[in-house]
């Protein structure tokens, strides 16, 4: 049972509703993963610092990440939301006309700065300088809230339409939710003890492709994205951590995972033969920096669940077995340099050699 409806259930009207929303995902992905990898491996040049690229074993399901905070490493939380959030659900989802993106309200935040003046239709997708504003509101603490305009009912026109938003829904509760749902509990999360309900928020992190002991943005967007199925929609949550120096991203298609990888002469030498490219034809689409006579790429792993993480074929309650996996990797890909139009994806295997 899915919490949004497939294309072939849609309207036809919905249907376009979708597509716009595919397609402004598409650039949104491309936004932000200049701004979480790329931006962020400047910012370490520019400062005269060596980038802490992640480890292959980081990227396995139920891994470990370090415990260390990288000041220079650009973090965000951004919610996407197909529709729009229903007023019902502002007990937890706290956006108010105060964090609306207007001017009034932006001019109360001396860190908020643009390098464009502001106008009114900045806060729309369709905005040229859309991606510009977007930026400026990126390193705000909290989340960024883009949805669709609820006053054009007829139209499918989205905008970033609240900053600085809070989810206050209790760790607890998105635990509850997600272990009622998969029929590890049947009502309550304590209903079999204190123990097991200790495990299932463990594995409510796991679900979502974090460690149990993830910080606050990463909690947030835990919280946040099992928060905003119960919105009825499609929606996706990005969250980039100074800890994690990735770009995490949770949609109905899963879970998936961009940083940046470094190769060697060699390895760029043979990924290119198995591509049928020249090694200049790679660097110029795929090579975001050249460091050491090494390439730096982008790289993305993407996850789904294992039948543990899936409601039960027969619906019955079922016991939970910390020790069982919940997710497992299902692609691994070289993604084009941010804004390359004619590349595709290259496959390259590195988790499990």
């Amino acid at each position: 049972m899915t919490y949004w409806n497939y294309r072939e259930q849609l309207s036809r009207q919905d249907k376009l509703r979708r597509s716009v929303y595919d397609s402004l995902r598409d650039e949104l992905d491309q936004y932000l993963i200049e701004y979480a990898l790329v931006g962020s491996y400047k910012r370490f040049i520019d400062n005269g610092l060596r980038y802490p690229f992640v480890e292959k074993r980081e990227l396995k399901p139920r891994a470990r990440i370090p415990d260390v905070e990288h000041e220079n490493h650009n973090r965000f939380l951004v919610f996407f939301v197909e529709d729009f959030i229903q007023n019902v659900h502002k007990k937890y989802i706290r956006y108010f006309d105060d964090n609306k993106t207007t001017k009034e309200n932006l001019m109360r935040f001396k860190s908020i700065q643009f390098t464009k003046k502001f106008f009114r239709n900045i806060k729309f997708f369709e905005s040229v300088h859309f991606s510009e504003f977007l930026k400026g509101l990126l390193p705000v603490d909290y989340a960024l809230l883009i949805q669709r305009d609820s006053s054009v009912r007829t139209r499918n026109k989205y905008s970033l339409s609240h900053f600085r938003v809070r989810i206050d829904w209790p760790i607890a509760d998105a635990a509850e939710d997600m272990a009622r749902e998969l029929r590890y509990i049947s009502k309550e999360l304590y209903e079999k003890g204190e123990a097991y309900a200790e495990e299932v928020q463990k594995k409510l992190f796991e679900y979502y492709g974090f460690p149990a002991t993830s910080g606050g943005r990463r909690t947030a967007a835990v919280v946040g994205a099992q928060l905003l199925r119960l919105v009825g929609c499609i929606s996706t949550t990005y969250v980039a951590s100074s800890e994690s120096r990735g770009l995490y991203r949770i949609s109905e298609r899963g879970v998936s995972k961009h940083i940046l990888l470094q190769l060697t002469k060699k390895e760029m030498d043979n990924i290119a033969e198995a591509s049928n490219m020249a090694v200049q034809t790679f660097k110029k689409h795929y090579s975001v920096a050249e460091e050491n006579n090494e390439s730096i790429v982008i790289f993305q792993a993407s996850y789904e669940h294992t039948s543990h993480a899936r409601l039960p074929e027969d619906g019955k309650l079922r016991e939970l077995n910390p020790e069982y996996s919940w997710m497992t990797v299902i692609n691994q890909c070289i993604m084009p340099k941010p804004g390359e139009w004619a590349c595709s994806p290259i496959p390259y295997s590195i988790i499990y050699t």
